[in-house]
Formats: C-alpha cells, structure tokens, sequence
C-alpha cells in the first residue's frame, strides 16, 4: 500500500506542479479567471483567456490588417461598375445614374443612403474638398449630380445617357457640396 500512497502523492504533486507552472506562464487577472478546485490540493484561479499584450513603442505589429473605410469599400464597389450603362432612375447592378451608382455602392458595404443626389447632399457629414478622401461623395450643379471621389484629383460617376459609368476629373463641374459617410 505504500507505493499506492506514494503514486498519489506523486500525481497530487505533478497536478500542483503544473497548475503552478501554469499559474506563473499564464498568470491570472480577476476579471479573467475562474476558480477551480482540485480535491485534496487546493483552489486556483485558472485564466480561461489570455488579454493580449500591450503594443510596444516603436515596434510594428506584424500582421496587422490595414483598416479600409466604408467609404473606400463603397469605392470599390463602384469601380466594378466601370463601364456599365447610364440609364436614368437605375439604381444597379447592371445600369445606373449618378445616384443610383453611390447608392448601390454604399449599399454593398451595409450603409443605406437615400435615393436622389439632393438628398445624398444631406448624408453623413460635411467634408472640405480640400478634405476629400477615396469614397467621400461629391455633389455638384446645385445638388443635381453624385458622384464618389476617387482619389488622386477624380470621381467615379455614371454622368449622362450614352456615357458608361467612368471616371472623370474632381473640377469638371461645379461642386456643390462634399460628405462623407
């Protein structure tokens, strides 16, 4: 019997020894721990999550996903559009106007907007066109025509009856108003 009480006390110890162990590797926040009894050692509180550890000054997070705004994704969900048909009240996915394209666009990324481009100059909020980043609506001609910034001095835009959904420059027509969502 003596080897039997003796292989006890030996798993009893390595059980202790590793919940230890574990305790020093994996040390235990309140709000992240919950207590666990091992009968006949004694109570611990085992983290049941790790927080991650805090960013280092100066040092790049690997893998970090870059953050693309709903705008941006708008964006791209426009420039698959290149190319399709104008067709005056279309809101897509195969034929747009210029309302209907930012609408639909915003719409692939969960974000509704109304219908006209007199009511998208009222969405989101006010940006300087000076201001402007990718994805950004752009209003012009008193309210009349919308239009998505696309960078680098352009929109993307399903202009006019005839013209397929394109790009075109940012100061082609008056701007009227600049928002961003």
């Amino acid at each position: 019997m003596a080897s039997l009480s003796s292989h006890r006390q030996a798993r009893r110890a390595a059980v202790a020894g590793a919940i230890a162990l574990g305790a020093m590797i994996l040390p235990a926040t309140p709000a992240l721990a919950d207590p666990v009894t091992v009968p006949g050692i004694g109570t611990f509180d085992v983290p049941f999550a790790v927080p991650p550890l805090p960013p280092i000054p100066g040092v790049p997070t690997p893998f970090a996903a870059p953050i693309i705004s709903a705008g941006e994704q708008a964006l791209q969900a426009a420039q698959s559009k290149l190319g399709s048909p104008y067709v005056w009240g279309a809101t897509g996915p195969n034929a747009f106007d210029c309302s209907g394209l930012v609408m639909w666009a915003y719409n692939q990324v969960g974000v509704g907007l109304p219908r006209t481009s007199e009511s998208q100059a009222g969405a989101g909020y006010a940006v300087s066109v000076d201001d402007l980043r990718p994805g950004d609506i752009v209003i012009y001609n008193g309210g009349g025509h919308a239009a998505l910034y696309a960078g680098d001095g352009n929109i993307i835009h399903a202009s006019t009856s005839g013209t397929p959904v394109q790009y075109a420059p940012l100061h082609s027509m008056a701007i009227y108003a600049a928002r961003r969502i």
